[in-house]
């Protein structure tokens, strides 16, 4: 018999949260500016992976409140006693946007390309824990899992692609879904001219209806002064900006919104660097930087400080105790300890090895940018010294194991896809951002892993409040600050405004546009 497993997501009804924004000199259409531009718009190489892609559809999808809603499924996932099956009624008379008719068949050709070398798919340790998927009829999928994994609905909210599209096994970085993706949702493409701007369509058949703004065009404009300038000309309708710069615009007709998070942003630390991977010196670091002070000045308040990668937005699954205190003296003593030593110029030593690494970061991003500089200023004040490296994103896959990064992740929907990929060990050398600094700690292996098959809501929450505690006792990156996202737009045209809770991804398809295709004209 199946059974509704009690998980940490929430399942909710078919119904939708909307919100309210920009809307410029053509009624029905919007123009927004983005900071970041997709390599690709194919679900099976990242697109959409937290629920938000506005060319597909998943089984299920994020609500804006932490919380999934039934999508292509017809109602919630129902899970056997041991949740390691899970069966999916399907949503009837939804056609993909080549109008081929949406079924079983789909389903099971996505699921089954995400975990198939053949197809190459980057998304493919997500998803490790699936046997098997298979149609039981039209409109009815069957999951089986190898282990009981009650955090499975937080894997549905992937984009279904036409199994026609995936009848030849080959490299997704091959595939034309990659530039011309053909989804259930809301909006088509129309037209992407790459490293400049891209044109979505309303979807005239979509099974939610057809969206009201029936046309938006993205510009990119990786530069955050730069698409600060545009909007405050008044050419935007709406953008993604670093806080402190959001709060600056201060053009009559716009507001800015700052939303709450998931995300946070860390320093991965190569754990196998002779410096960076010292114990001392990585819990010296914790002790050492100003999370708090950070926020301030670079967030405008607009954060809170991270000490392991669960938020308290996570409620029962979040550990307090798990922190550390801002105390450089404390951080000096742990170095001296250690052998650590101050050499002639401040920086210590300790058997010929200079206390000295480098950190990268995203050299078009400038909060992250911000972020280095000061972690460098703090970690210079207790000796060490951090040399820093702006770079682009293409580089850092042959850097990363021998130097730091600035790095951001996040995911609100649960503390699997949150933690998992980021500290479990298993992860390593599955994907560029999997556990980059090859942190290994047995006791936080162990929590995670019972944690991910847990169906006891209470029992898994301890454990996750275990790993935090294990993780904290010997950190493996130094996590700064959960940070709020913060958007500028339009205040007039389009009504229902509800900020979401949001993941790592943002930007234009989600910010205040998140749910874009249910905004309805202001009356």
């Amino acid at each position: 018999m199946l059974v509704a497993v009690p998980v940490a997501l929430t399942l909710l009804g078919a119904g939708c949260a909307a919100p309210t924004a920009p809307g410029s000199g053509d009624p029905g259409s919007m123009l927004l500016a983005d900071g970041f531009e997709p390599e690709s718009l194919n679900p099976l190489l990242g697109y959409g992976a937290e629920g938000a892609a506005k060319f597909y559809d998943g089984l299920l999808a994020f609500d804006g409140r932490a919380e999934l809603r039934p999508a292509l499924a017809a109602e919630p996932p129902q899970s056997s006693p041991d949740a390691k099956t899970w069966t999916v009624k399907l949503r009837d008379g939804v056609r993909f946007h080549d109008g081929t008719p949406f079924d079983a068949e789909d389903v099971v050709a996505t699921y089954k390309a995400a975990v198939d070398p053949a197809y190459a798919s980057t998304i493919s340790s997500d998803y490790e824990m699936l046997a098997d998927v298979r149609a039981l009829d039209p409109h009815t999928v069957q999951f089986d899992l190898k282990i009981p994994y009650s955090a499975w609905p937080s894997k549905l909210v992937l984009g279904i692609v036409p199994n026609e599209k995936l009848a030849t096994p080959q490299p997704q970085e091959n595939s034309e879904l990659n530039t011309k993706p053909v989804g259930t949702g809301p909006y088509k493409l129309v037209e992407w001219r790459q490293g400049d701007q891209m044109t979505w369509e309303g979807n005239a058949d979509y099974w939610g209806g057809a969206p009201a703004v029936g046309k938006v065009t993205v510009v990119f404009a990786k530069d955050d002064n730069t698409r600060a300038q545009r909007l405050a000309s008044g050419e935007f309708d709406g953008t993604v900006l670093p806080p402190v710069l959001a709060e600056s615009v201060g053009r009559d007709g716009y507001r800015t919104v700052h939303h709450s998070t998931a995300d946070y942003r860390s320093i991965a630390l190569p754990n196998t660097h002779p410096v960076a991977g010292d114990r001392a010196v990585r819990t010296a670091l914790n002790l050492a930087v100003n999370r708090e002070g950070m926020i301030k000045a670079l967030l405008g308040g607009h954060g809170k400080p991270a000490y392991a990668p669960v938020p308290e937005s996570m409620g029962a699954n979040f550990e307090p105790a798990a922190r550390f205190d801002f105390d450089p003296e404390r951080a000096k003593e742990l170095l001296d300890e250690a052998g650590w030593r101050p050499g002639a110029d401040g920086i210590r030593e300790r058997g010929g090895v200079r206390a000295q690494f480098t950190v990268m970061y995203f050299a078009d991003d400038s909060l992250r940018k911000d972020l280095a500089t000061a972690f460098a200023s703090d970690a210079r004040a207790i000796g060490i010294q951090v040399d820093l490296a702006g770079v682009d994103r293409s580089a850092v896959a042959a850097r990363i194991g021998n130097e730091g990064i600035v790095l951001g992740g996040g995911n609100p929907i649960d503390p699997d896809p949150q933690v998992y990929n980021s500290l479990h060990s298993s992860v390593i050398g599955t994907g560029t951002y999997n556990n980059p600094g090859q942190y290994r700690n047995a006791e936080v292996d162990a929590a995670l892993d019972g944690a991910r098959q847990e169906l006891d809501p209470a029992k898994r929450a301890e454990l996750y409040r275990q790993a935090q505690r294990a993780y904290v006792a010997d950190p493996g990156l130094v996590y700064l600050a959960f940070i709020d996202h913060s958007y500028v737009m339009r205040d007039s045209g389009w009504t229902g405004y509800q900020p979401p809770v949001e993941p790592h991804t943002h930007g234009t398809t989600w910010g205040p546009w998140w749910n874009i295709e249910d905004w309805k004209p202001q009356a």
